[in-house]
């Protein structure tokens, strides 16, 4: 596992997507920071997250892509499928790799909170429930790009497809209104991202939304890793 995070973080840092990842990220938040924050004068991180939150959707594809596209398309799977590691330990290792980088990005929202204490300090339950409702929702979206980076060798196939399980996942709730049955308007409901993720704003920490972030992170990487032994035998 560990062999595989420094060969994915190297080959973050040495290529240009680890970089456009950060100064995108960098840019956005920093926009969104200086508009609501600096501005306005006011030290509620809230609106700097809730702009976050839908910026994500679209950037974590970026890390994702090639994680096993590239292996594909290049042939050097065969090296990942003869190695005595175990297809877990593999997926562990590009998944680290990815919400590092993702963590990297996420790490300019402390420098925007120590800024703001130089004038007043914010809600510290509001900025750490934020913080953490984020970091679980990239994880669970890392998943999910990796995921579907395994299911094809095609790095555009593989950012389409995470942008839209990823919007369908996110938004999921805004399609309750139309469905006139209750049991799938509850389960639509239940799997919406945003659902789940709204507490974290207000610096709420619930169980039952903390175990559905890390539960649907599990999944896919298990599936990840199903789908990888499935390839290997067939």
């Amino acid at each position: 596992m560990t062999a595989i995070y420094k060969r994915e973080m190297r080959s973050y840092l040495t290529s240009p997507v680890g970089y456009v990842f950060l100064a995108v990220f960098f840019a956005i938040s920093g926009y969104y920071f200086f508009a609501t924050s600096l501005v306005s004068n006011v030290t509620d991180m809230s609106y700097i997250f809730s702009n976050l939150f839908s910026m994500v959707i679209f950037l974590v594809p970026m890390l994702t892509m090639r994680l096993f596209s590239e292996e594909r398309r290049q042939k050097t799977e065969q090296a990942l499928f003869t190695a005595p590691v175990r297809f877990t330990s593999i997926v562990l290792g590009k998944f680290s790799a990815c919400l590092t980088m993702y963590l990297l990005g996420m790490g300019i929202t402390v420098v925007y909170f120590l800024v703001l204490c130089a004038f007043q300090v914010p809600d510290v339950a509001v900025f750490c429930g934020n913080f953490l409702g984020l970091l679980l929702l990239g994880a669970a979206l890392c998943a999910i790009g990796i995921f579907i980076s395994s299911l094809t060798e095609n790095q555009v196939i593989a950012v389409i497809g995470s942008l839209a399980v990823g919007l369908l996942l996110l938004f999921s709730n805004s399609f309750s209104p139309v469905v006139s049955n209750e049991f799938i308007t509850a389960v639509i409901k239940e799997v919406s991202f945003y659902e789940h993720y709204i507490d974290f704003t207000r610096g709420l920490l619930n169980l039952s939304d903390l175990t559905f972030f890390i539960s649907m992170t599990g999944l896919f990487l298990f599936l990840t890793v199903r789908h990888l032994e499935r390839r290997r035998i067939s």
